[in-house]
C-alpha cells in the first residue's frame, strides 16, 4: 500500500508545473523506515567490504636520470660537446623501465611469480617476509595457470597441500625429497623459530611468469615531476609495503645497471675497434715512411731546403765560372787579333785580364826585347848583328804567343762547354725541386694524418678504458622506495560515503523505477492532465479494513465520501430533473475496478438520503453483487426476468438490508448463455421502465465495457453513467477510451469515479474524521 503511495507522490510531483518540496519531504519522512533500513544495510556492507577487502599501499621511489651526452663520442667534435644541453627524453626512459625485458629481469631475480599469503578464517593477506623459503625447480615457462598450495609448519616439518588435497610432510633441514611432484623445493627462512609460526596457515601461489610480468607493469605508474624535470617518480600499488619497496628498488638497480651496461658494451666496442685500427694505422705508417724513403734515396734528397740551397749555390757556381771562361776566351781572341794585325816589333798589351800566368809572362818578355831592339835601333843600324839577333827573337816570340794563344783558347773552350753541362745539369735539378718538394710534402702530409689519428686513437683508447673500468651510474637515486602510511584502497571515509548514499538512493531509485514503469491512474492529477472532457465526479478513499456499507446511518468515513458521491451525481441530471425516478450506470472498463462495491455502497448513500433505490446487477457473466448479500449465484434476478416474463418482479426482488426497507436488490440470477441478446430485447427497457415507476433511484451494475458490449446494448435507458477507474490499477489508456465512447454517444451522460484513492493523494473526507 505504502508503495502505491509513494508511487503516487512521485507521479504528482512529476506532472506539476512545479514541485513540492514540503510535500516531497513529507512523504520521504513518511516512508522513513525503507531508508533507514536500506541504509543501515548499506552501511553494513560498507564495513564488511573494509574489514575484508585487501588493502593496497602506495610505495615510490624517485631517481634522477644522468644526463650522458657529455661523455666522450669519437663521433663528435670535442667543442659540440662543450657547447651541447640535455637531449634527455623521458618517455624513453620511462618506456625503458616499463619494458617486459627489464621487468622480467626483476620478476626472475626476486622470484616474483612466487607468492606469500597468510592464510586468515575469511580473508589471506599477501606477505613479503614469510617465514619459509620455496624454490621453484620447474621451467618459469611450464607453468600455464596459477597453483595454489597451503603450507603449514608443525613440530617435525612441512605439512603441505596441493590442489587436489595431496598432502606431503618434508623435515626441516633436509632436501626436498625427490620422489615428490612438487615444483618446487622448500627451506626454512634464516632465524626462523618454527614454534612462533605453529598453527598457523599460509597460502603459496606459483602465478606463470608472463603473467607475473604482466600484471608488474599494470601495477606500475611513472610520471616525472614536470615538464622540464630529469627525475622520474615510479609508483607501485600493492599489499606488502615491504614487497613493494623491495620491488622498486630493484627495478631502480636493474635499470641503473642495464644503462652501465650499454655504455661498457660501447666502450669495449670502442676498445675492439681502436685496437683493430692501430693494426690498419701501423701498417699505413710503415708504408708511407717506407715510401718516402725512397723516394728521398731515388731523388737524392736528404733535407729539401738545404738541398735547395745546394743547388741554388752549384747553379750560381757553375754561371760564374761561366762567364769568366767566356770572358777568357774573348780576352784571348782580342789578344790573338791583337798580335796579328799590330805591326811588326810593336809592343803587345800587357795585363788585359787573361789569367794565364805564362801567357801574360811571354807578352812581358816579348814587350821587353821590343823595347830593347827600340834602344838599340836608336843607336846602332838594321844591320847590326844585335838588332838582328833581337828581331829574330822577337819574331820567334810573337809566333809562340800566337800559339799559346790558340792553346789557351782551346783549353778555355774545353772548360767552357763541360762548364755548360755542370751548368745545364744544376739548372735542371734546381727545376725539379718544386716538384719533388710537393711530392715530398703530400706524402709528409699522409705521414702527419696518419700520426695524429694515431695519436688520437691512443687518448680515445685510454679514454674507453678509463670509462670501462669506472662506468658512471644511469641514475641518481633520489629516494628509495618509500611506502606512504595511509592506504589507497579501500578509503574507509569515501567507502563509507558511497554505501551510505547508496543506502539512501536505492529506495528512492527503486519506487521511482516502480513508477516509472507504472501507466496506471492515482489520482485527480491524472484526469486533469489528460484531454478527457469527462467530469471527475469523486474520488473514494482507500480504506484499510471493511469497505462495504451496510448501515444506512454509519457516519464514517466511508459512508460520508458515497454520501459525497451521491449528492454530486445531482450535477450531472438535467436541469429540469429532479433527484427520483433517475436511472444510474456504473461501468467500468475491465474487471478489478470496484464498479460492484461503489454500485452497492452509493445504493446505501441514497438510501440514507431517504431515497427508494434498487439496485440492479446487471453484469450477467461475471455477476458479483451477490457476494455483498450473502446469496447464492443461482438466486432468481433479472437473467430469470428477462427470460421469463412471466415472473413477479417481487420474484426477484428483495431487501438489501436488515435495518431499513428502502434499498432492494435485483442480482443477476443465473449465467445465461446469450446475455447479449437478453439485454437487447424489450424485456430490459420494460424491466426499467417498471422499476422507475417504483423506485427514486435505480443504480444499475453493468458489465465492463472493454471485454463485452453488453453496457452499449442498454445504454439508451440510462441518465447518467458513472465510469469507475481504480487508482494504481487503472490504465490510463482508459481515460482515452472512455472519451472516445463519450464523443461517439455510446454512453450516456458519463462521468468518472475514481476508486481507492490513497489518502496522500486527496485532501478531503479527513477533517474531523482521524487518518484514514
Amino acid at each position: 500500500m505504502k508503495d502505491e503511495i509513494f508511487e503516487a507522490e512521485i507521479n504528482n510531483m512529476d506532472k506539476g508545473s512545479s514541485l513540492d518540496i514540503i510535500k516531497f519531504l513529507r512523504s520521504v519522512i513518511r516512508y522513513w523506515s525503507y531508508f533507514l533500513i536500506s541504509l543501515i544495510i548499506a552501511l553494513i556492507a560498507g564495513y564488511l567490504y573494509l574489514r575484508y577487502a585487501p588493502i593496497v599501499y602506495t610505495s615510490v621511489t624517485k631517481i634522477k636520470i644522468i644526463d650522458d651526452s657529455s661523455e666522450t663520442d669519437i663521433a663528435k667534435d670535442p667543442l659540440s660537446l662543450v657547447w651541447s644541453d640535455s637531449k634527455i627524453n623521458m618517455d624513453n626512459e620511462i618506456a625503458v623501465i616499463q619494458s617486459y625485458r627489464l621487468l622480467s629481469q626483476v620478476v626472475d631475480s626476486l622470484d616474483l611469480n612466487v607468492a606469500y599469503y597468510y592464510k586468515g578464517s575469511i580473508k589471506s593477506a599477501e606477505i613479503w617476509d614469510a617465514p619459509f623459503i620455496v624454490n621453484q625447480i620447474i621451467d618459469i615457462d611450464s607453468i600455464s595457470r596459477p597453483l595454489s598450495f597451503k603450507i603449514e609448519l608443525e613440530v617435525s616439518g612441512f605439512k603441505i597441500t596441493d590442489e587436489d588435497n595431496e598432502t606431503y610432510e618434508i623435515p626441516y633441514f633436509t632436501e626436498h625429497s625427490l620422489n615428490t611432484t612438487l615444483p618446487f623445493t622448500i627451506e626454512l627462512a634464516e632465524e626462523t623459530k618454527v614454534t612462533e609460526f605453529k598453527h598457523k596457515e599460509y597460502l603459496v601461489m606459483l602465478y606463470p611468469f608472463k603473467e607475473t610480468v604482466e600484471n608488474l607493469t599494470k601495477s606500475l605508474f611513472i610520471q616525472t615531476l614536470n615538464k622540464k624535470s630529469e627525475i622520474l617518480e615510479i609508483y607501485l600499488f600493492g599489499e606488502s609495503p615491504l614487497k613493494s619497496e623491495t620491488v622498486l628498488n630493484k627495478i631502480v638497480e636493474a635499470f641503473n645497471y642495464d644503462g652501465i651496461k650499454d655504455r661498457q658494451l660501447v666502450s669495449k666496442r670502442t676498445l675492439e675497434f681502436i685496437d683493430e685500427r692501430f693494426g690498419y694505422l701501423t701498417q699505413e705508417l710503415d708504408s708511407i715512411e717506407g715510401g718516402k724513403q725512397s723516394f728521398k734515396i731515388q731523388n737524392n734528397l736528404s733535407y729539401i731546403q738545404e738541398d735547395a740551397g745546394n743547388s741554388l749555390t752549384r747553379k750560381s757556381e757553375t754561371e760564374t765560372d761561366v762567364n769568366n771562361l767566356e770572358t777568357q776566351i774573348s780576352l784571348a781572341k782580342v789578344l790573338e787579333q791583337t798580335i796579328v794585325r799590330q805591326a811588326e816589333y810593336m809592343l803587345l798589351p800587357v795585363n788585359i785580364g787573361l789569367e794565364n800566368g805564362s801567357l801574360n809572362a811571354l807578352v812581358e818578355n816579348y814587350n821587353e826585347m821590343a823595347l830593347e831592339r827600340e834602344r838599340l835601333l836608336a843607336s846602332v843600324g838594321e844591320s847590326h848583328p844585335t838588332l838582328v839577333a833581337i828581331s829574330s827573337q822577337l819574331e820567334r816570340a810573337k809566333v809562340n804567343i800566337l800559339k799559346t794563344v790558340s792553346v789557351y783558347e782551346k783549353q778555355l773552350q774545353t772548360s767552357l762547354g763541360r762548364l755548360n753541362q755542370e751548368k745545364n745539369k744544376a739548372n735542371s735539378i734546381f727545376s725539379e725541386l718544386p716538384e719533388k718538394e710537393k711530392r715530398l710534402r703530400a706524402i709528409e702530409r699522409q705521414q702527419s694524418i696518419k700520426e695524429n689519428l694515431f695519436l688520437l686513437l691512443l687518448q680515445k683508447r685510454e679514454e674507453a678504458a678509463i670509462s670501462l673500468a669506472i662506468t658512471a651510474p644511469s641514475v641518481k637515486i633520489v629516494d628509495y622506495g618509500l611506502t606512504d602510511a595511509k592506504p589507497i584502497s579501500p578509503k574507509k571515509m569515501m567507502i563509507m560515503g558511497v554505501a551510505g548514499l547508496v543506502g539512501l538512493l536505492l529506495p528512492f531509485l527503486f519506487f521511482y523505477i516502480k513508477w516509472s514503469m507504472d501507466n496506471s491512474i492515482h489520482d485527480s492529477s491524472d484526469f486533469n492532465n489528460s484531454s478527457t472532457k469527462i467530469p471527475l465526479l469523486a474520488e473514494i478513499p482507500h480504506f484499510k479494513d471493511e469497505r462495504v456499507l451496510v448501515d444506512i446511518n454509519d457516519r464514517s468515513v466511508l459512508g460520508e465520501s458515497f454520501r459525497i458521491l451521491a449528492n454530486n451525481i445531482k450535477y450531472m441530471l438535467p436541469k429540469n430533473k429532479s433527484l427520483s425516478e433517475q436511472v444510474i450506470y456504473v461501468t467500468s472498463a475491465d474487471m478489478g475496478e470496484g464498479k460492484s462495491l461503489i454500485a452497492h455502497n452509493l445504493a446505501v448513500a441514497f438510501t440514507s438520503m431517504n431515497k427508494k433505490v434498487l439496485l440492479v446487477g446487471a453484469d450477467l457473466r461475471s455477476p458479483q453483487l451477490h457476494t455483498f448479500f450473502f446469496k447464492g449465484r443461482s438466486t432468481l434476478g433479472l437473467t430469470d426476468y428477462l427470460q421469463n416474463s412471466s415472473l413477479d418482479l417481487n420474484d426477484v426482488i428483495f431487501y438489501g438490508l436488515e435495518n431499513s426497507d428502502a434499498l432492494s436488490v435485483c442480482l443477476s440470477g443465473n449465467i445465461p448463455h446469450n446475455a447479449p441478446q437478453l439485454l437487447a430485447n424489450q424485456n430490459f427497457e420494460s424491466f426499467i421502465t417498471l422499476v422507475k415507476a417504483k423506485f427514486d433511484i435505480v443504480i444499475v451494475d453493468t458489465a465492463p465495457t472493454e471485454p463485452v458490449i453488453d453496457t452499449f446494448l442498454i445504454s439508451d435507458c440510462a441518465d447518467v453513467t458513472l465510469y469507475v477507474a481504480r487508482a494504481g490499477y487503472t490504465d490510463k489508456k482508459v481515460l482515452e477510451t472512455s472519451n472516445n465512447l463519450r464523443n461517439q454517444n455510446k454512453l450516456e451522460n458519463m462521468a468518472y469515479v475514481l476508486n481507492d484513492v490513497h489518502a496522500i493523494n486527496t485532501k478531503s473526507y479527513r477533517y474531523g474524521y482521524g487518518d484514514i
